[in-house]
């Protein structure tokens, strides 16, 4: 009785989701149109971080910003949300003309009334997708097409954007452990000369990191390595 009466009320729960579907979709009612493009607006918006994680360059910037911390030795500084805010505003000026052709194209036509929603989301998702094709390796692309058994496409403009992103994040990290490989090398070999150097002096239970972390925080200093950094990452991307 109690499984039956479970089955009816998820039966009433789904008509009352799917029923109303149809009759905002057939209304002229501007008002209700107005408000499936709020509702929209507000799905879109939810959604903003995966697609800034996943469909732009946010991924190689914070993990090569998180490699710089973990060269130091320092797993806390600087905080979380330092190095968030530094690439969310760097990720912000590489994805700069790429979201302005995105706004031209999908966003405002959208927000006018002049296209429908799959109308916009074909168009918005073009920018994104020359972006992303610029800085995917045809390797890693071809490798997602063949796990998904799925033919190549012939020309850019046919390729799928679920297949293509998941390729633009492995190159992405790939990227970002070469680029981070070259930054660690100076780090570790301070830490190998301090190691050394303390181990001559029979200075065995002073742990190095205590020199040694001074020491490449003022190397790190002088040479103005987050200016080097941050000019090489963006620099990757031109």
């Amino acid at each position: 009785m109690k499984r039956s009466l479970r089955s009816q009320l998820r039966v009433l729960a789904l008509a009352g989701l799917v029923l109303p579907v149809p009759a905002i979709a057939a209304s002229t009612d501007p008002a209700a149109t107005e408000a499936v493009r709020v509702g929209v607006m507000l799905t879109v918006l939810a959604i903003i971080p995966a697609l800034l994680i996943s469909t732009t360059s946010f991924i190689r910037i914070v993990v090569v910003l998180a490699m710089i911390r973990h060269a130091f030795g320092m797993p806390q500084t600087p905080p979380n949300a330092v190095l968030t805010s530094l690439a969310l505003f760097l990720t912000a000026f590489v994805m700069g003309p790429t979201l302005t052709d995105l706004n031209q194209d999908a966003v405002q036509p959208f927000i006018e009334g002049r296209t429908e929603i799959s109308e916009a989301m074909e168009n918005g998702a073009q920018p994104l997708k020359r972006f992303m094709l610029r800085h995917t390796r045809d390797a890693d692309l071809e490798m997602v097409y063949r796990i998904s058994d799925s033919p190549l496409p012939a020309t850019a403009k046919e390729v799928d954007l679920l297949k293509l992103t998941p390729a633009f994040m492995l190159n992405e990290l790939r990227v970002a452990f070469t680029i981070g490989f070259v930054i660690l090398l100076p780090f570790l070999l301070i830490d190998l000369v301090v190691a050394s150097i303390l181990l001559s002096l029979g200075m065995m239970m002073v742990p190095p990191t205590t020199i040694s972390l001074p020491i490449k925080v003022l190397m790190f200093v002088l040479i103005d390595g987050w200016s080097l950094v941050v000019e090489g990452l963006l620099g990757s991307f031109a």
